[in-house]
Order: C-alpha cells, then structure tokens, then sequence
C-alpha cells in the first residue's frame, strides 16, 4: 500500500507571473511561481536572438559548410 499524506498539494492551475508581465496557467505543487523569462519575452522566441561570436566559430563553421557543398558537387558532376 502507499503511504497517505506524504506528497505535496497539487495545484491543477498555479498562476506564472513573468518579469515582462506575462501570465499563465500550469500544474505545480505551488499556488504561484514568479519567473524571470517566459517564452513571450525570451530572445530566441521572439526572434530578437543576438549570437556574440568572440572567437571566429560561427564564420569557420560555415566556411566548413561551403568547403563541403563545394566537395559535394564536384562529386556529382563525375
């Protein structure tokens, strides 16, 4: 038999409140949860993303890329 009374109350619908005003409804074992960023507000959500490319990564991983593609239709064209 399981125990009784050993798990927390569960609320069906806490209330999320953001930082950036947002509120939504989710299952949790608290009546409310603050958060800082939501999905309305978070950067990659909203399409407001900035990559900070310090070391060069980014611009040798796509000159990979090309080096490949090029690799690649030379292949074909035999």
């Amino acid at each position: 038999m399981a125990k009784k009374d050993i798990h927390p109350k569960y609320y069906k619908k806490a209330k999320v409140k953001c930082a950036c005003g947002n509120e939504f409804y989710v299952g949790s074992t608290k009546p409310e949860i603050e958060v800082e960023i939501c999905a309305k507000c978070h950067p990659f959500y909203t399409g407001q993303e900035k990559v900070v490319d310090t070391m060069g990564r980014i611009q040798k991983y796509k000159k990979r890329l090309e080096k490949h593609a090029q690799i690649k239709q030379r292949v074909k064209k035999r």
